[in-house]
């Protein structure tokens, strides 16, 4: 059975003149005569979770597309995809990165942007424009507008989604970290923020639920996820050493930055520009621990509690699955 073709992203140009004549492109779009110089100018391409923050996004995104329009419009190609479901915006970035885009910007939340991510390797490796040359590389952007977008606080980003077009506008572009882990089937899956096991990924789950409160709705995630939840004890190897026994873990997080759960920042010394992973353990919590040392968690402050260990380093196995780091160009 042949595989569903992935929907192309519309190409949005700057506002035709009146002496100015249009054209339906090859694929039914209808848009102003792309001429030579047009093409030899940059696509950026905007992946837009329309349902992220519980719908705010989408109306964000219309309330802010003039404004990017007139900011880069001149500059380049703009080109928006709206998903429509879970890993499209996979799909997307890895055909737009085919297709020769010299960006490719998630908009949305730490979700959108985990899948935009993954959109850039296939199979393990990188994925390469078809007909750029060897030399051309795909730039990964965010405009944060999720309800928690976790991975902008490391950064220190303002919610202000026009401080963010002033960065692309600028288009300073640097090197960051991207983490790798494979299940038991050994597929890679890569991450830029924080991967975690056992209560903080069950906890992602059930704040799905409850994202109409807001960054709330992780605190409540947790809760529901200590439901039935039981304490385990994990084998784990960091960096090529000895596999050793943590008793009674609770939740291990691995971060490439600092925060996960709406602003809890549960990796405090993770540098995604440093080449290493925090690894930070939390052994034998109850819910009422979680509670009472909730404070703790959001303020970075919890590494010197009872029951919490940090490791830094650039490997780690674990029981389910291997973490390691690899550097990538992104901006």
């Amino acid at each position: 059975m042949a595989a569903p073709a992935t929907p192309r992203p519309s190409l949005i140009l700057p506002r035709a003149s009146s002496h100015s004549h249009s054209q339906p492109s090859a694929d039914g779009l209808t848009s102003d005569r792309v001429t030579a110089s047009n093409r030899r100018r940059g696509d950026f391409v905007f992946v837009v979770n329309p349902s992220g923050a519980n719908g705010r996004t989408g109306k964000q995104w219309k309330q802010l597309l003039p404004h990017l329009r007139t900011r880069l419009a001149d500059q380049c190609n703009i080109c928006e995809c709206i998903t429509s479901g879970p890993s499209h915006a996979i799909d997307v970035t890895r055909e737009a990165i085919k297709d020769g885009a010299d960006a490719v910007i998630a908009v949305g939340g730490d979700g959108t942007l985990h899948e935009v991510v993954n959109g850039f390797f296939w199979k393990g490796s990188p994925v390469r424009a078809l007909d750029r040359g060897p030399d051309h590389s795909t730039a990964l952007g965010l405009i944060p507008l999720g309800t928690g977008s976790d991975f902008a606080r490391t950064f220190g980003w303002t919610n202000d989604p026009c401080d963010t077009i002033d960065r692309i506008v600028r288009g300073v572009k640097s090197k960051l970290d991207i983490g790798v882990m494979e299940g038991p089937n050994r597929e890679p899956h890569f991450f830029v923020n924080v991967a975690d096991i056992h209560l903080s990924a069950k906890a992602g789950y059930f704040a799905s639920m409850y994202k109409r409160f807001g960054n709330l709705c992780y605190v409540f995630g947790a809760l529901r996820a200590f439901w039935g939840h039981n304490n385990r004890d994990m084998r784990i190897k960091v960096n090529g050493g000895e596999w050793r026994t943590v008793h009674k873990v609770t939740a291990l997080c691995i971060g490439n930055a600092k925060y996960f759960g709406g602003g809890m920042k549960i990796t405090p010394t993770a540098d995604p520009f440093s080449g290493n992973l925090e690894v930070v353990i939390l052994k034998d919590f109850k819910w009422y621990d979680f509670l009472l040392k909730l404070h703790r968690l959001y303020g970075g402050t919890h590494l010197s509690v009872n029951g919490v260990s940090s490791i830094r380093d650039t490997k780690c196995f674990g029981q389910h699955c291997f973490f390691m780091l690899r550097r990538k160009v992104v901006g």
